[in-house]
């Protein structure tokens, strides 16, 4: 009847006429519906990417939510912060955006909200139950479209943010949502804009939709670097991941944004916790202390970095992969968007050019995010063996996600991505020869659990 494999950590994800298809879309419609109808919600504000199948993908979903009794709010197609803001605009009990985020242009997908809070892990499962049992809540529902929720968007994010001078930008929308809306901002905010990529299509025709993967972002380095633009900014497929590219062409590590972004924000909220995720550089953790802040490793992930912020009173968070967290100024959920336009605000205030932000930091050697192939079925049981096997052997281990090994002159990590068949790994330490050897010893358990 349905794949439970789609059902994953934050959201469901699958290969479009595989996993996903108009009936199963409709099905999910109704598990949701009965979802909410369980919790005496029934108010719900859906949207969609420009990917080819999520018009019809969001009529059956509609559809099955109608079923239900729902009463859903349909504000078209828009990126996942737009959706996310509509929520708490419009006021609704929920949402559901219809997306496969980062991923290639053969899936699709959707994030399922119960108000700002994402509906993941276990409570995702219920709705999985729900399909599995065949027991739906029945009821009329009510259908209505909004098209005001773009302009009020724009104008919220334009209102939130201020310049101190004009910066020269380069946005790569990646053919993603993100394009129709950040060149608009910026440019009301005085900026200088070169567009890339930024008409929405959802066959991704000039490089995959993931800004925090280099090779994605070879055309905006060099676009900036020959126009002699400050700043590149990259979206993801959905706009809730950011990149970035410094004056020199070179790109930040998702780390490497944070940390800028924590400096600024530890300027006006002295002693205040940032949240960062077990992919981060040992660097950005010491720096958020250098600056007065107190950092906070928890375990990768959209929904779970959220619902810590909410059970920490966190206002600023982020991720490796791109996503940025912040309450400060703002409504707390991860939008690229309006996080690229903080970031250009940082310049703004600035004459240092982007590549000198960080400049005074320690020299660390380091990998990006590596990824090795390894069966969604495996991967879970893969990790577990190698984390009781590091402890077994004594290593100093953080396992909230995974293993985090660490040593007095770097680390190692090995956890298993929640979105895609891989096991996620990145090494550091103070020396290359040094990362290396940490690298071939983790590796090496790999190898070894995994076949």
């Amino acid at each position: 009847m349905i794949n439970p494999q789609i059902f994953r950590q934050y959201d469901i994800r699958g290969i479009v006429g595989v996993d996903l298809t108009a009936e199963s879309m409709y099905l999910i419609g109704k598990g949701f519906g009965t979802y909410l109808h369980q919790r005496g919600k029934r108010r719900i504000v859906i949207g969609g990417d420009a990917r080819q199948t999520t018009p019809e993908f969001m009529n059956e979903f509609t559809t099955g939510l109608l079923e239900c009794g729902c009463e859903v709010t349909d504000i078209g197609i828009v990126a996942t912060p737009v959706l996310y803001f509509a929520i708490w605009k419009l006021d609704t009990e929920g949402g559901a955006m219809i997306t496969a985020s980062h991923n290639p242009s053969q899936y699709n997908g959707i994030k399922l909200n119960l108000g700002l809070g994402s509906v993941y892990a276990d409570e995702l499962q219920k709705v999985l139950h729900i399909i599995q049992k065949g027991a739906y809540a029945q009821g009329e529902g009510i259908y209505q479209t909004y098209d005001r929720i773009n302009e009020e968007y724009i104008d919220y994010v334009t209102d939130h943010v201020k310049f101190d001078r004009p910066v020269k930008v380069v946005v790569d929308g990646g053919n993603g949502m993100g394009g129709p809306y950040l060149p608009e901002i910026l440019r009301r905010l005085g900026c200088e804009v070169i567009e890339m990529f930024c008409d929405p299509d959802g066959s991704f025709p000039n490089h995959h939709p993931d800004p925090t993967v280099e090779k994605n972002m070879i055309k905006l380095m060099e676009v900036v670097k020959d126009a002699e633009y400050e700043v590149g900014i990259g979206l993801d497929g959905d706009a809730d991941r950011i990149g970035v590219i410094d004056e020199k062409g070179k790109m930040l590590y998702g780390d490497q944004i944070l940390n800028i972004l924590a400096r600024d924000y530890l300027k006006h909220n002295p002693g205040k916790k940032i949240i960062a995720d077990v992919k981060c550089s040992k660097v950005l953790y010491d720096d958020i202390r250098a600056h007065g802040g107190i950092p906070m490793m928890y375990k990768t992930g959209h929904a779970n970095i959220k619902m810590k912020m909410k059970e920490e009173g966190v206002e600023f968070a982020g991720e490796m992969s791109g996503h940025v967290f912040l309450a400060d100024r703002y409504l707390g959920f991860d939008d690229a968007i309006y996080v690229a336009c903080r970031f250009v605000e940082i310049v703004s205030h600035s004459d240092m050019p982007v590549s000198q932000f960080l400049a005074d930091q320690p020299k660390m050697y380091n990998t990006p995010e590596l990824h090795i192939p390894c069966a969604d079925e495996r991967k879970f049981q893969v990790v577990n063996q190698i984390v009781n096997y590091f402890k077994q052997e004594g290593y100093d281990v953080i396992d909230i996600d995974g293993a985090r090994i660490t040593f007095d002159d770097g680390w190692g990590l090995i956890r298993a991505s929640n979105t895609t068949p891989v096991l996620v790994t990145r090494f550091e330490a103070e020396t290359e020869a040094r990362m290396f050897e940490i690298k071939d010893l983790i590796e090496g358990a790999i190898a070894r659990f995994k076949d």
